[in-house]
């Protein structure tokens, strides 16, 4: 099974930049085209999170045509730039997103890798909570196939990465996620947003990974008081390669014209030197 995960889209409304400067539609339909020329094609697509930048309808009727081309089953997740309601309304034919108003975490069991994605979302907050009530959610579900290797999607990370600024707005209760997840070992990844970085580390007794955002990156910034800033690094986004015998490997791409491939040999074989 193959996942393609995007982050970060920060979508604007239509001739807006992003912080005067970053014009997400562009990386987005670059982040679009980019999934298209895959070979293989992913299984799904999954959006962890920030897909537009206020939470604003206008924002989301974008979105959803940036999104158009892409024909693959996809998933999204809310940010702390999201706004619940207006995310549930201009996806209303995904099935799987809730209708009650509550949180917007559901359980995606028909891949061979179980999709579970929490909703970390606090109003009004740059951080993010998994609360007792989510984690008891989270538990149950968890508990419902003991033998089901398990993919989990949030936004916010669960580990602190070293980026100072960042790390303010991380996720609250974290330890209590920790036990959770040490429960149920069936649990191979925990993929996450909102860094605008790809990070690893290891949590709650599997690996929790963050992805870079498919516009600006967060700047590399590891001292105590680093200011909040962005980079324009190149743009990427993550491949996922599950399989029953391995596990997941992940890829990160990044997104730009670089000349495609070039031959290490000749045809006849002999080292290019």
């Amino acid at each position: 099974m193959l996942i393609a995960q995007l982050t970060d889209l920060h979508v604007k409304p239509a001739g807006r930049l992003a912080y005067r400067r970053v014009d997400t539609a562009l990386h987005l339909r670059a982040a679009v085209d980019a999934l298209l020329r895959l070979d293989p094609q992913p299984d799904v697509v999954v959006i962890t999170g920030d897909l537009v930048d206020a939470g604003l309808p206008e924002e989301y009727a974008l979105l959803r045509e940036l999104l158009k081309p892409l024909t693959l089953p996809l998933y999204v997740i809310p940010g702390n730039h999201d706004q619940r309601a207006p995310l549930a309304a201009a996806f209303a034919d995904h099935d799987y997103l809730p209708r009650d108003g509550g949180f917007l975490h559901y359980a995606v069991e028909n891949w061979p890798l179980r999709l579970i994605a929490l909703d970390t979302v606090v109003p009004g907050q740059g951080g993010g909570m998994l609360c007792d009530e989510r984690l008891r959610w989270l538990d149950a579900r968890l508990s419902e196939a003991p033998g089901a290797p398990t993919a989990i999607l949030m936004h916010h990370p669960p580990f602190r990465t070293g980026i100072a600024h960042m790390d303010r707005i991380g996720l609250g209760n974290a330890p209590a996620f920790d036990e959770v997840l040490r429960r149920h070992p069936h649990v191979e990844r925990v993929l996450c947003g909102h860094i605008h970085r790809p990070i690893q580390a290891r949590f709650g007794g599997t690996l929790a990974s963050t992805a870079p955002s498919v516009a600006h990156q967060v700047a590399l910034d590891l001292t105590q008081d680093g200011p909040s800033a962005f980079v324009m690094e190149p743009p990427g986004f993550q491949i996922h390669l599950w399989d029953a015998e391995a596990g997941i490997r992940s890829h990160t791409a990044v997104i730009g014209d670089f000349g495609g491939a070039s031959p290490f040999f000749d045809p006849e074989g002999r080292l290019i030197d």
